[in-house]
């Protein structure tokens, strides 16, 4: 679970809340406006179309001041020409201390601490750096000569380019490449700090320029007419009012600005109760929502739309009430945000119904058991048909309550009874189908792992698990092979199995970049590794993992997933690559860089990643150990889970000690049945070929005993 850090996401959730309580407050306050009048302010949603009652056209300041405002913003800032006499001085000026230097340098009776301080006394050279001035005054004369020379060169070249304001890191940078190859390192470095210390911008915003010029353009902009026809929609209902909708209003008198503060104080209060009591329930219950601010913008987007459609169709008539497809925003919360998160939107959205309509109570139970029941009865959406088993439930509950409300009245028209019933029959199929919809959008939009987005991910006919069938064949079967033994343990310990198998199918992409590089993919014999040195080898071993989540990347896959490219490695040690770099060595492990032969990581942060890592170890290496009996098995099964536990891969994540037995139960039995002994019937006898050095990801167990 991620936590808020510093006032930043503070201030992100106050603005959520702000904007949710707000949005709230303004529907349910807007029927108590006048209705015999328009009565609009910018940023409201219209509640009725608002046409023109004659034609008629007019200046708008309020397209004329963008179009200005646009024309202003691409005038480029003016500056004035390179001023060859501040090149000239800051020559002048490097000679001058350059011989100073030289006369400090040539002092014999100086200590070296006097003569620091006396570089530093010099305001250009008052941030020399200490390295610098010992490689300064260390130089021989020969080689402080070529220094001299060459950094009054380099300030020659580089103040004769033009040096923005502003833009003087730029010209710094290109200080090192001017330097001449014929220095030393230690000439360079020198010559290199000593020039950068003298140039200085000579190119100057000319503001009086620049200023003429946006005002020019400014002025350049012609009026803008707006024209309207007689009966032309001014402001369409359900729109927002915008400032150029006011200002047409305006110039026909159609809108009453003025209104009652005190009638939105009910609303305001009720909007801000609401939204800090979900706030505080879903502190308690899902606290991530909060802190994660993708959830928590998707929680906001969806309560804002949701309480502008019930703002929209709860006053819209009979049909338009019990067909509000309200419930739509329980299930793609519970399916999104989890079960909890759709609990608390279904009873906000009912709370605000209550006075959204004109029978607050049959709008408030209609509303909130139509949410609840979609919530609570939506489980794993593996299944479209789970999305309308639910909306089915929820017709169910809104016919309940319409009966519940309507047959003890003594009074009603059958046919709006017959109406109410209908629609709400229907809502529940609506809601259903327009949650299907938003699903397929949001998942990508907001990078949030549905259900139904990795039941789309593990399809076969995926074009990069296509291209990982295509291109590595053996590490598509693989990876096959590790999703089976992480999804069993994961049923086995409680985790998320559906995304620990999509997870292990993904695991090993990045090997399509280089597969003949990887074992199981390699012709018999021919093994690239062999004309490599380890640590190249070792290079090419890691950077699969990049590769993968660059293809990851390319192919967009959630961030859940890609996260089981580099956690399935963790930060372990490549150990077949590193013992034979310590044996070229001469044994010796301290002339080997060890942090070079281990995974760039994370280390796994969840039991699904950890699944995975743990499975594709053991799968790896019974694989390559080829066992003879279920003994050998559990043996090489317990010694991979242990030599992961030992080496601290394990250390962020939240599996226990019983997961792990459970784990290590499930690996042993599913590999039993896998590679079990086989009757060997008598082969011709061949010559034997030296079978290729296998290292990468759990594989090095197998070939490397010490090391696991």
């Amino acid at each position: 679970m991620s936590k808020i850090h510093g006032w930043w996401g503070w201030l992100r959730l106050a603005a959520f809340g702000l904007v949710l309580a707000g949005v709230t407050g303004a529907m349910m306050a807007l029927p108590l406006l006048a209705t015999d009048r328009v009565i609009l302010e910018e940023g409201e949603v219209a509640t009725e179309d608002v046409r023109a009652p004659r034609s008629f056209a007019y200046e708008s300041e309020i397209l004329r001041e963008q179009a200005q405002e646009q024309a202003v913003a691409g005038v480029a800032p003016i500056y004035t020409p390179p001023d060859p006499s501040r090149a000239r001085q800051q020559l002048g000026r490097a000679r001058q201390v350059f011989d100073y230097l030289g006369s400090v340098r040539a002092d014999p009776l100086a200590s070296p601490a006097q003569k620091r301080g006396w570089i530093l006394a010099v305001p250009e050279l008052a941030d020399l750096s200490s390295d610098t001035i010992d490689a300064l005054l260390s130089l021989s004369a020969a080689s402080w000569n070529r220094v001299q020379q060459e950094a009054l060169s380099v300030i020659d070249q580089v103040m004769r380019s033009e040096i923005r304001e502003g833009h003087l890191d730029e010209a710094l940078e290109e200080v090192p490449a001017r330097v001449s190859l014929d220095l030393s390192d230690e000439e360079s470095a020198v010559a290199v700090a000593l020039a950068q210390h003298f140039v200085v911008p000579n190119s100057f915003l000319d503001p009086i320029a620049t200023a003429e010029a946006k005002t020019r353009a400014r002025e350049e902009v012609p009026a803008a007419i707006r024209t309207f026809e007689s009966g032309q929609i001014i402001v369409r209902e359900g729109e927002r009012v915008t400032a150029l909708d006011i200002e047409a209003l305006d110039q026909l008198g159609l809108r009453q600005p003025q209104v009652r503060w005190q009638d939105f104080v009910g609303p305001g209060l009720v909007a801000v109760l609401e939204t800090v009591l979900l706030g505080l329930y879903l502190a308690r219950f899902r606290p991530e929502v909060l802190w994660e601010w993708q959830q928590s913008l998707l929680l906001l987007l969806l309560l804002s739309s949701t309480i502008a459609l019930a703002g929209l169709m709860l006053r819209g008539g009979l049909v338009l009430r019990y067909l509000a497809p309200l419930p739509m925003l329980a299930l793609v919360a519970t399916a999104t945000l989890g079960q909890p998160t759709g609990v608390a939107a279904a009873v906000f959205v009912g709370i605000a119904a209550g006075m959204l309509g004109d029978k607050p109570m049959e709008l408030v139970a209609y509303v909130t058991f139509g949410g609840l029941v979609a919530g609570l009865t939506l489980g794993p959406v593996k299944r479209i048909g789970a999305l309308f088993r639910s909306g089915l439930f929820v017709a169910l509950a809104n016919l309940l309550v319409i009966a519940a409300f309507w047959l003890p009245q003594e009074h009603f028209q059958p046919g709006d009874l017959v109406a109410a019933v209908l629609s709400g029959a229907i809502n529940g199929g609506v809601s259903s189908s327009l949650a299907l919809g938003l699903l397929f959008v949001i998942g990508p939009l907001f990078d949030i792992t549905t259900t139904m987005r990795l039941i789309e991910l593990s399809r076969p006919d995926h074009p990069l698990l296509q291209r990982l069938l295509r291109e590595a064949p053996a590490t598509y079967h693989h990876s096959l092979m590790v999703a089976n033994l992480a999804e069993q343990a994961a049923e086995r310990i409680g985790a998320d199995a559906l995304l620990t198998r999509v997870g292990a199918y993904y695991h090993d992409v990045g090997k399509i970049i280089r597969p003949y590089f990887f074992t199981e993919n390699q012709v018999e014999g021919l093994n690239p590794h062999d004309s490599l040195d380890p640590r190249t080898s070792a290079e090419v071993i890691i950077g699969h993992v990049r590769d993968g989540l660059e293809l990851a990347r390319k192919y967009r896959l959630p961030s859940r997933v890609r996260a089981f490219i580099p956690e399935h490695h963790g930060t372990a040690r490549i150990g077949f690559f590193y013992h034979k770099a310590v044996q070229m060595a001469g044994g010796d492990p301290s002339q080997v860089d060890e942090s070079a032969y281990r995974h760039i990581g994370p280390k796994p942060q969840s039991r699904e990643t950890a699944l995975v890592m743990l499975a594709d170890g053991c799968e790896a290496a019974v694989r390559s150990a080829r066992p003879t009996s279920a003994e050998e098995i559990a043996e090489i099964v317990g010694r991979i889970i242990d030599s992961r536990v030992a080496d601290g891969q394990l250390d962020e994540c939240d599996l226990t000690l019983h997961d792990l037995a459970v784990v290590r139960e499930t690996f042993i039995s599913a590999l039993k049945g896998v590679f079990h002994p086989r009757i060997k019937y008598p082969e011709p006898v061949r010559d034997e070929k030296p079978a290729p050095a296998a290292e990468q990801e759990g594989e090095q167990v197998a070939h490397d005993r010490d090391s696991s």
